[in-house]
């Protein structure tokens, strides 16, 4: 059977696995300076940040709209033998809503909610192509997705809260606070939401070494064959420090390093940088 995987831009894949693997990406709208631009094509992190440290607003992101997506899959539908669409988590944007309605006006096309974001994301996508590559039927993948999405973990740690601060998510105190102290929190994604995890102290670099370790040390639950390292916008020695303790702690057979696109870096700014994999949910 033909097939197209297609994915909202959120899910932060490298230029070369969307290559490789072919995947149809879908832009967010990206609001910045008065202009609505499209993630990844039109605007780019570095350009958030460049406008944010000229004393700019943040951006905000906007939903794809059921329009954009009946446009693209109308044209999808027709070449292929189907086409499944992984959207971020319904729970941070409407963009699983808009394109489940466009759907539902094709028969073969299926909308998967992969309640993550980043790489997360990113790792729901590319178990639907391997899927599909493999000659699963459409709908025994959608239920296969379905099953795989709790077992997704997806994490970060924060150098500053500079960017959390300026868009109302904590206040001055304790932004403050944490960069007197220097303290790095972890930001969880659990059941399709984020929450703050445990707070580091330190460099950010022997930072980044212990949260990795906390995340992946010493577990028997994983599935080695990929993991990503996502950040958006870090020094090459914290890179490395994430790199090295993977390989000292678990045998991935793939460490892919990735930078996170307009959605993360524009809520969490530069110096962010998450460890991400799926687990067997077997302990």
């Amino acid at each position: 059977m033909t097939y197209k995987i297609t994915s909202d831009s959120t899910c932060d894949l490298s230029p070369e696995q969307i290559e490789q693997y072919q995947i149809g990406i879908m832009p967010l709208c990206v609001n910045l300076g008065g202009k609505s631009l499209r993630d990844g094509v039109d605007i780019h992190p570095d350009d958030i940040y460049a406008h944010v440290a000229a004393g700019g607003d943040l951006a905000s992101t906007s939903a794809i709209n059921m329009a954009e997506y009946l446009r693209m899959f109308t044209e999808l539908s027709p070449k292929y033998d189907f086409v499944i669409h992984v959207c971020i988590s319904s729970d941070f944007s409407s963009c699983f809503q808009n394109a489940s309605l466009a759907a539902a006006e094709l028969d073969n096309v299926y909308v998967i909610d992969s309640r993550n974001l980043s790489t997360g994301h990113g790792l729901v996508v590319l178990e639907a192509e391997r899927m599909a590559r493999e000659g699963m039927e459409p709908k025994a993948i959608v239920a296969a997705l379905n099953e795989l999405t709790p077992r997704v973990d997806a994490s970060f740690i924060l150098s500053q809260l500079d960017y959390m601060k300026k868009g109302g998510r904590c206040s001055t105190v304790a932004a403050l606070g944490a960069n007197l102290l220097r303290l790095r929190p972890g930001i969880e994604v659990t059941d399709g939401k984020m929450h703050v995890g445990k707070k580091y102290r330190g460099s950010f670099e022997a930072c980044t070494r212990a949260y990795v370790a906390d995340r992946i040390g010493g577990r028997n639950d994983l599935e080695l064959h990929r993991v990503f390292i996502t950040h958006s916008g870090v020094p090459d020695s914290v890179i490395q420090a994430a790199v090295e303790t993977v390989k000292a702690l678990q045998p991935f057979e793939e460490i892919d390093v990735t930078r996170a696109g307009c959605t993360v870096s524009s809520h969490c700014g530069p110096g962010t940088i998450g460890v991400l994999f799926i687990h067997t949910g077997r302990f």
